[in-house]
């Protein structure tokens, strides 16, 4: 066994007996001075152990999602018809696609931007629409000309009013005017509309009754409209809930659509109401929207080059008006990438405050132009450049996030107005890199702090007191 007096001759701190210390007011002052100062360089240290470290770089973007870049909008147009309107994208590749529908959702909007009803389902609009092969020249006139102060009365005359809302300008009117007239003086042969009452076809010109194809919110021509007796009239300013046919436009197709349309109210009269016009396909004939304006939101993958985001009014069988459109918006939201929870990026922000501050730069911004002024034919445009930045935190989670800069402008254009998001993905990106700290290099402080402060107190008592005692001999020397 080894003794206790082995073990204490390699103490390091050998005591010395309380008897032979003496305290001095020197020392005092100099231990509350180095406690004070301990404290001071200890809470300095903890704060700087405590505090985000990074190390910001801008390298060559790899992104983790491929070649794909996710775009991610909510906006409002007060005066484009969810009817028609399209989202479109393009890029400097040649990749082009119209009318995207899949992750895109339309809400009827009135000029308020207040809601209407429950999404808008459009479907998809068909790709070319058949007329008749003959352009006959020669036709009778079969429907009836309406204007804003006989709507109302031949709307609550007859079970079914078939509309023609069209403008001498627009050829596609002008293609369906004969088959149309053909049609109409077909169905008036077979459902005589003084003895029979159940269903009329009438016309409307737009150029002339404004008003009215304001209304009804018809922006293409020709835009055909299917309105029921009874239960369709609203108290929002005469407007009348209805639906629009999108089939065929040939004079055998409109008879067919026609005959569909009045069959289900023979056996509603005969108490047989329970088969309504399944004869009549769903493609041909949705609801109308139930307000002039339009709230698109959703979002389009594009790919990771310079390219547009086209939001206009499109269809392969309509004409549209251009200095009637209106493409005046409100952006709710618009951002790139995949969304970032509250969660996550308040925990960016810890490591750089400013960040995600421009990841959503139109975000609650108008742009507003009126077309019955010198700003008709006013496309908005939108020039947005993209920089990824890519966040690595202590705990290895990879966080991406994309800001973007913005400039805009509106644009007098002869062509069809639209709203235009020209983004540019930038081929570079900003790496940062939370530096984690280390523990054991923070003890080692706190340990150097306490003893550099007790040894530099230490030297400091001593010389002091050494000086004190040198001056006592001085004066005792001088007394003798």
């Amino acid at each position: 066994m080894v003794s206790a007096t082995k073990i204490k001759s390699v103490d390091f701190y050998r005591k010395i007996p309380r008897d032979l210390t003496e305290a001095s007011l020197s020392g005092a002052g100099l231990s509350i001075i180095a406690a004070l100062s301990m404290m001071f360089l200890f809470g300095m240290e903890l704060s700087s152990y405590l505090a985000v470290s990074t190390t910001t770089s801008v390298v060559v973007d790899k992104s983790s999602d491929g070649d794909f870049l996710r775009i991610v909008f909510n906006v409002s147009f007060p005066a484009l018809s969810c009817e028609f309107a399209s989202v479109d994208v393009s890029d400097v590749l040649g990749t082009s696609r119209l009318n995207i529908t899949k992750t895109v959702r339309k809400y009827s909007i009135d000029s308020r931007l207040n809601p209407t009803g429950s999404e808008f389902r459009s479907g998809p609009l068909a790709k070319s629409v058949k007329h008749d092969d003959d352009n006959d020249e020669e036709y009778e006139e079969g429907s009836v000309s309406l204007n804003g102060l006989e709507f109302d009365r031949i709307s609550h005359q007859y079970s079914i009013l078939v509309v023609n809302f069209y403008a001498p300008w627009c050829p596609w009117s002008n293609l369906l005017k004969p088959s149309w007239e053909k049609a109409a003086k077909i169905i008036r042969e077979r459902h005589d509309p003084e003895m029979d009452g159940r269903i009329l076809l009438a016309k409307v010109d737009c150029t002339v009754e404004v008003g009215l194809c304001k209304r009804n919110h018809i922006q293409g021509f020709p835009s055909i409209r299917i309105f029921r007796k009874g239960s369709d009239v609203r108290e929002d300013h005469g407007h009348h809930e209805h639906e629009s046919y999108y089939g065929d436009r040939d004079t055998d197709s409109l008879v067919k659509a026609m005959e569909d349309l009045v069959a289900p109210i023979s056996l509603q009269i005969q108490n047989e109401s329970d088969s309504l016009n399944t004869s009549m396909k769903h493609e041909i004939k949705r609801p109308a929207p139930l307000a002039g304006g339009c709230r698109l939101e959703g979002f389009v993958r594009v790919k990771r080059v310079p390219g547009n985001l086209i939001i206009s009014a499109h269809s392969a069988s309509h004409s549209f008006d251009a200095s009637q459109m209106n493409m005046s918006h409100y952006i709710s939201h618009f951002s790139f990438g995949k969304k970032i929870t509250p969660r996550v990026m308040s925990d960016i922000k810890r490591l750089q405050p400013h960040l995600g501050s421009s990841h959503d730069r139109l975000s609650g911004s108008s742009y507003m132009s009126n077309p019955s002024d010198s700003n008709a034919n006013v496309t908005i445009e939108h020039y947005l450049q993209v920089v990824k930045t890519e966040v690595m935190t202590r705990s290895y989670t990879l966080v991406e996030e994309h800001e973007y800069t913005a400039h805009s402008s509106l644009v007098h254009s002869l062509d069809i107005p639209v709203a235009k998001f020209h983004f540019e993905p930038s081929p570079m990106q900003v790496l940062i890199t939370e530096n984690p700290k280390s523990f054991s290099h923070f003890i080692t402080n706190v340990c150097a702090i306490i003893g550099g402060v007790f040894t530099v107190a230490g030297i400091l008592d001593s010389i002091l007191h050494n000086t004190l005692r040198i001056m006592k001999k001085v004066e005792l020397g001088k007394n003798f």
